[in-house]
């Protein structure tokens, strides 16, 4: 675990805390509204905090080049989280310009 700064892992562990918070806050906010689609921005999330999660073990590990599938794996994950964060926030629009239209 020294290929990070003591500061850095900070940040790092703190995103990740953040991120998953942010979650159950989008969670939170769908059930508040009594819109379920939010959920699927939460679920949309996910891949996201994996990718996170594949960097701090990388990290973890003194960023070992045996383990640098890790780097390949968070690449495609946050193309996947970015793809789904698209996905979610069509369905919200598309479901709230629906409901505003009728």
């Amino acid at each position: 675990m020294h290929a990070l700064s003591f500061h850095t892992w900070v940040i790092h562990i703190s995103s990740v805390i953040e991120w998953m918070l942010a979650m159950g806050a989008v969670l939170l906010w769908g059930e508040r509204r009594g819109e379920s689609e939010w959920r699927w921005l939460a679920l949309a999330m996910v891949p996201a905090l994996a990718s996170a999660l594949c960097a701090c073990t990388w990290h973890v590990y003194d960023n070992d080049p045996q383990l640098h599938w890790l780097v390949t794996v968070q690449a495609g994950l946050t193309l996947l989280g970015n793809c789904c964060f698209a996905a979610a926030a069509w369905q919200i629009w598309r479901t709230s310009a629906s409901a505003q239209s009728r």
